[in-house]
């Protein structure tokens, strides 16, 4: 297996798939590519998944697992985000390949603006995207961008625990939950009582630990998490809608005192088929932002503003990336064009903004 997986990870693979009755499978640059021609049968991939379970207890209850999670590494290989469930009767693993060094804001291709959002002593930043969008790794980026310049408290909360960050300026205190701590809304109660600067949480996936997670802003910490949202204007309204009716407005006061920023992210096929390339959303909440949240009927404005921001605060929207994207050659133009988040309004500004031989020649 290890073979297999270093073959994967030379490809540029972002995950490996193994399931009972399949062959090994890697996703690679989007698509799922065989890596073997042997089928495996229930017993091999049962074996597989003993080996990836990190305690004996749950190696003795493998057989009543139907969804588990935890990390495992190899030296010299790497470390590995393991998704083990039942499928058919049988075992799948899915492995997430995580690189064992952090890397850095522009080598993923993340605006300019990402070094003072990290930079900023309180407020709560939100990282948002499908799965597989590299949020996990704009976070650690962004860790690793406050551990190189700040002496700083880090609490991280996450299920599993990928990247493995060294304390450098800063102390970083990295808590698995299941292993270090039972739930996410234990440890971030716990959090609070841990003198720290900043508070990373994996996910926010209830109303408990979005209210926690705003009560360690309103206390002066800057606390990073993420969203499975598809840009910056739904986050905001999934995040107030999460909550019943008779409190949202007292959210939406919170959520526009306390919310700094929101980067939500796509990977899209690079136009010479080399890998993928980062589209990128940010949203810094300026004041005119949020009068926007607190009030309703302004709430359309927000993306005129993250338009018109763009020079003066570093805000973007996807399809002023995409733009970018295409004239560099980095992107093919229909790729884009059915990335954007008005594919119409995007050809048409792009012609307005006199590429329209541009867009004739990409077509």
């Amino acid at each position: 297996m290890e073979k297999i997986l270093r073959a994967a990870i030379e490809r540029g693979a972002s995950d490996l798939h193994i399931k009972a009755g399949d062959v090994f499978r890697a996703r690679i640059h989007g698509e799922l590519v065989p890596m073997t021609k042997q089928l495996l049968t229930p017993e091999q991939t049962r074996e597989v998944a003993m080996r990836l379970i990190p305690n004996e207890r749950d190696r003795n209850n493998i057989d009543r697992i139907t969804d588990y999670d935890c990390a495992w590494g190899v030296p010299g290989l790497g470390r590995f985000r393991v998704n083990i469930l039942k499928q058919r009767g049988s075992f799948m693993i899915v492995l997430r390949i995580i690189p064992v060094e952090i890397p850095k804001f522009d080598e993923l291709g993340l605006p300019k603006v990402l070094p003072d959002i990290s930079s900023l002593p309180r407020g709560l930043v939100l990282v948002t995207g499908v799965t597989g969008s590299g949020k996990t790794t704009t976070q650690a980026a962004m860790i690793n961008y406050i551990n190189q310049n700040f002496k700083r408290h880090v609490i991280t909360l996450e299920n599993p625990i990928e990247y493995l960050h060294r304390d450098i300026n800063c102390s970083i205190t990295q808590r698995e939950v299941g292993t270090d701590t039972s739930s996410f809304q234990t440890g971030l109660r716990a959090a609070l009582r841990e003198d720290p600067d900043v508070i990373l949480i994996g996910e926010m996936r209830d109303t408990e630990t979005i209210d926690t997670a705003i009560k360690a802003t309103e206390t002066g910490h800057l606390v990073i998490s993420t969203l499975h949202t598809p840009d910056a204007a739904t986050t905001i309204s999934r995040t107030i809608s999460v909550f019943p009716p008779e409190e949202q407005e007292m959210l939406r006061v919170r959520l526009a005192e306390s919310l700094a920023a929101v980067i939500s992210q796509r990977l899209l096929p690079k136009a010479d088929e080399s890998g993928r390339v980062l589209a990128a959303e940010v949203m810094v909440v300026t004041g005119a932002i949020r009068d926007c949240i607190l009030m309703p009927e302004k709430f359309a404005e927000i993306r005129q503003l993250m338009e018109e921001g763009r020079s003066q605060y570093g805000m973007q929207t996807f399809d002023q990336h995409l733009m970018d994207l295409v004239k560099a050659g980095e992107v093919d133009y229909e790729i884009a064009k059915n990335a954007a988040s008005n594919p119409a309004d995007f050809e048409l500004r792009m012609k307005t903004l006199g590429d329209d031989q541009l867009v004739q020649e990409l077509i």
